[in-house]
């Protein structure tokens, strides 16, 4: 993995721009900490920092490729898991490869195929391609949004970059933040409108995306896949032979390193089986896998049973460390270092995010990444095999508006009254949450329930599922840690969104069909243990610290956040009740009050001005 940016003006000259062209560059040093580059050119520049973990002699970025005809500059932040037959389809074509690295099958692939390369390639990216002749920069975004892409258009340029930072960099962007960008703290965070980059002109190319740039024509985004609704013609124990040869299948492909390789390991279903099918990889090579969890000081003290986590992880992580005989490596988290994560993880994200989830991860990864370089983890499981409580519970099912956060009316009492006036005008909430529906492939005929569930698949492919990609992508990028995610194959994606519910919640599992699918894989306790969350603390501690630091801003009269928060909302909910759901389970009363902290800190690092 890697950081990539870049620039584009036709208008004037980007040679005189190296001193700040080197500060965009930067901003992304820690996510590429092995190798940097720059291509400058009257009109393009484009800027690179490298994670090398293919071919680590070789594949500097940004590479180059003349075909006689055109010369193409590439910049390329991903990994493709196919490359191996990209690479013999090229070689069909005439291409002869000096490297090994995936990002010279990609130039290659896109000097043959065009934009056409995007729909080839299995993998996950997000690059950019300058083509000298012709003057046009070319930008494309995997399909289900693992990497991510940022841009911010002007009369005058383009700018582009891996992270919102890189963009932040440039002296004439402003660090503004409108109704549209307050909507999306207050009403939306920590998740985003796809697309949306919060701040004022900051965008984000959505997933399955791609892009051209020219003087003549301006900046045209084109959509290149999507889900389609398609009949099912497979009985259940076809259907199992499907999943279990595409898990299978994108988990090996995934394990194809230069570096040294891990899995995360939780000791629920979806990390179990990645680990699971790692190991007997690993053991038939004659290697030893190494496996990572984490854990926070004192959580068996103070765990409590809920609706949303029924039991606790230690018990069941040591069960697969024994099951797999893997080397396993335990990070344990108290409470002052969770706590004063908060801001580290507002520099990683760029927002406010997932708070004390974003923090114990950042915390985490730094970790993993003293043994290792890669890491498979288990996200996207739950939203394609329909695993979360809001799939599986008729009331919250069918309730209107997106199932994890119902709490419109409670996030707006929080704005000032003429913020809350223009929120309320706006109705955001409501009109994207329409647009999703609108977005969304059925087949004619099929049941209601079955049109609802594809509804579901839908919202949460686009909005929860992309929320828990921007948090693993920014935290383990920050430490340089490059973490895949094979339940987020756009084959399995594809396939299970016209797969039946009834096949998924197989007699009567969440997941049923994946744990039929793979039950050889696991222990009988693991297969069918009952799903629990991101491991969270439950120290009571972390609800007092919070609390005090919050009490501590407001004692700044010129507190940032009281902009567009009201300080006695902010009071309340510091001594009120405990029943507060801003965000799900994830996100409860000492979570909301971390939220407006990272709000607070980051409109105070980033310079935001409020511009309405």
């Amino acid at each position: 993995m890697c950081g990539i940016a870049g620039v584009i003006s036709f208008t004037s000259s980007l040679r005189d721009r190296q001193r700040y062209l080197t500060r965009m560059q930067e901003t992304l040093e820690r996510r590429g900490p092995d190798q940097k580059g720059i291509f400058l050119s009257e009109h393009a520049a484009l800027l690179h920092t490298r994670l090398a973990v293919i071919d680590p002699e070789h594949g500097a970025q940004p590479m180059h490729y003349s075909d006689g005809r055109e010369i193409y500059t590439i910049v390329y932040n991903g990994e493709l898991y196919n490359t191996g037959e990209l690479r013999d389809a090229l070689r069909a074509e005439g291409c002869t490869f000096e490297t090994h690295a995936d990002t010279e099958v990609l130039l290659k692939a896109y000097a043959v195929w065009g934009e056409a390369c995007v729909q080839r390639c299995n993998g996950i990216f997000a690059f950019a391609v300058w083509e000298q002749k012709r003057q046009r920069l070319f930008l494309a975004r995997d399909r289900m949004g693992v990497k991510p892409l940022f841009y911010m258009l002007t009369p005058e340029r383009l700018l582009f970059g891996s992270e919102m930072k890189a963009i932040l960099a440039d002296p004439d962007v402003p660090h503004e933040v409108d109704i549209e960008g307050i909507s999306q703290l207050l009403l939306f965070g920590p998740g985003r409108t796809p697309g949306c980059g919060v701040f004022r002109n900051m965008r984000e190319l959505p997933a399955a995306h791609c892009a051209y740039y020219t003087e003549q024509d301006g900046l045209d985004v084109r959509c290149y896949w999507k889900l389609e609704a398609r009949e099912h013609t497979e009985n259940f124990a076809q259907t199992a032979e499907h999943v279990r040869f595409l898990l299978t299948d994108a988990i090996r492909r995934q394990l194809v390193s230069d570096v040294p390789i891990g899995t995360f390991l939780s000791g629920g279903l979806d990390s179990s089986l990645i680990s699971s099918v790692a190991a007997r990889k690993f053991a038939a090579e004659g290697r030893t896998l190494h496996t990572f969890s984490v854990d926070y000081t004192d959580n068996d003290k103070y765990f409590r049973k809920s609706k949303f986590q029924p039991n606790s992880d230690p018990a069941y992580i040591r069960q697969m460390q024994a099951y797999l005989q893997a080397q396993h490596h335990w990070t344990v988290i108290d409470t002052p270092a969770l706590a004063a994560a908060l801001y580290e993880a507002v520099d990683a994200r760029d927002l406010p995010g997932m708070v004390d989830v974003d923090a114990s991860l950042l915390l985490f990864c730094r970790e993993i990444r003293s043994h290792v370089t890669v890491a498979l983890s288990g996200e996207c499981a739950d939203e394609l095999f329909g695993g979360y409580p809001w799939y599986r519970d008729p009331e919250i099912r069918a309730a209107y508006g997106f199932p994890w956060s119902q709490s419109t009316a409670y996030r707006m009492q929080f704005a000032r009254p003429e913020i809350a006036e223009l929120l309320t005008q706006r109705n955001d909430v409501d009109r994207e949450y329409q647009a999703t529906l609108q977005r969304t492939a059925y087949l004619p005929g099929e049941s209601a329930a079955e049109h609802r569930m594809r509804e579901m698949m839908r919202l949460n492919l686009d909005w929860f599922m992309q929320t828990l990609l921007d948090r693993k992508d920014r935290m383990s990028m920050y430490s340089a840690l490059e973490v895949r995610v094979p339940f987020c194959d756009y084959r399995i994606a594809q396939y299970l969104y016209n797969v039946p519910w009834e096949f998924k919640e197989y007699k009567g599992y969440e997941k049923g069909l994946l744990r039929e699918a793979m039950r050889d894989y696991l222990p009988e306790e693991i297969l069918w243990r009952k799903k629990s969350p991101y491991p969270k603390t439950h120290n009571p501690n972390y609800l007092t610290a919070v609390t005090e630091l919050l009490a501590e801003r407001l004692k700044d009269p010129d507190a940032p956040i009281l902009q567009f928060i009201r300080r006695d909302a902010l009071e309340q909910l510091l001594y009120g009740d405990d029943n507060v759901q801003w965000y799900g389970q994830l996100m409860t009363r000492p979570q909301t009050i971390a939220y407006f902290l990272q709000m607070d800190y980051w409109m105070e690092k980033y310079q935001v001005k409020i511009a309405i």
